[in-house]
């Protein structure tokens, strides 16, 4: 198949993953603000407000979450079906296996806040450094994925 008849794919993929980095880089923001207000026991000012409330911190970290929860999953389903539309199979570079940890990255990272609280004390810890490591897959995807890109340019 020619390109033209997957380009507006391919621009769907290419806005989700510029939303999934930005998603990633607010979550890393807020989580470390989520952090701070933890640990120092008071609210930091932004930009001189005090309206940066924990409740407001945690909000728009699950809003994050989710948003890119989703955006991944949509990039999941946008590599399957151009995969096997352009090519008629999966498994033409390593932009397979570098999207399918990310996913299963990000879904563990999801899975493993729902569990953070006093009494399991190990999921906080687990949904961080899954976060560390997931900047790697990010990094990964995007590196695989140019070279995926460069394969439907003329």
């Amino acid at each position: 198949m020619h390109l033209p008849s997957f380009l507006w794919l391919w621009k769907i993929a290419a806005w989700s993953m510029g939303l999934s980095i930005l998603a990633y880089l607010v979550l890393a923001v807020t989580g470390f603000w989520m952090w701070r207000v933890r640990n120092s026991q008071e609210v930091p000012n932004f930009l001189l407000f005090n309206w940066a409330t924990p409740r407001l911190w945690r909000s728009l970290h699950y809003t994050m979450g989710i948003s890119m929860v989703s955006l991944v999953l949509l990039l999941l389903a946008i590599g399957i079906v151009g995969t096997f539309g352009h090519f008629g199979s999966l498994g033409h570079s390593s932009h397979l296996w570098a999207g399918l940890i990310v996913v299963g990255l990000v879904l563990i990272s999801a899975f493993s806040a729902t569990q953070i609280s006093h009494r399991r004390p190990w999921a906080r810890p687990l949904h961080i450094s899954l976060n560390i490591i997931l900047f790697f897959g990010f990094t990964w995807v995007s590196l695989t994925g140019w070279s995926v890109v460069q394969k439907y340019l003329p």
